[in-house]
């Protein structure tokens, strides 16, 4: 089975972006060595990315071709849009439907976020691993990792690696669920 894996960065205090979907202070950290933080390795994995509407709008907001042309896209949305030649858009049953997507070949799937559908897949149990990214900045505010009230989970730390600049990168995976 196809693992999803929710690859993304952090502020120091679990934001994924500014309030407004900006993500402009990613880059602000010095990286003299031009490290990719594991990125290329992890994007050469994956055949899928899944991620919100509001995701999607500021991934076109960069103004950048589309990053993800080699891979299946979808966009989950409340409302049923027309798919166009970069993704597809999904408003249905979310949590059918990426059970049903691992169980499809292929390799692995890159959840981009938002933290609505990081809070959806977490609490449903479809998040295989967790690759986060810590960037040495406090927002004080923004869009959380985890929107609303996720439901606790348990995590493994599998490795930790600190690449010198102030970034750290910590892998998870989550504990089984107990079904008492």
């Amino acid at each position: 089975m196809r693992k999803i894996v929710l690859y993304i960065a952090t502020s120091i205090d679990n934001f994924i972006a500014r309030k407004d979907g900006s993500v402009d202070w990613l880059d602000k950290t010095p990286n003299p060595n031009n490290l990719d933080y594991g990125y290329r390795a992890f994007y050469n994995g994956i055949d899928t990315t899944l991620m919100g509407n509001a995701t999607y709008k500021e991934v076109l907001s960069f103004d950048i071709p589309f990053p993800y042309p080699d891979k299946t896209n979808y966009v989950f949305t409340r409302t049923p849009m027309a798919d166009n030649s970069d993704v597809r858009y999904i408003s249905g049953d979310i949590s059918t439907f990426v059970k049903q997507l691992k169980e499809q070949q292929g390799t692995d799937i890159w959840l981009v976020g938002g933290g609505e559908i990081n809070t959806l897949l977490m609490d449903q149990g479809l998040i295989d691993e967790i690759i986060i990214t810590r960037i040495p900045t406090i927002l004080g505010e923004g869009i959380s990792l985890f929107a609303g009230m996720p439901h606790e989970s348990e995590l493994t730390l599998e490795r930790l690696e600190d690449f010198g600049n102030g970034v750290t990168q910590m892998v998870y995976r989550p504990k089984p669920k107990s079904k008492i």
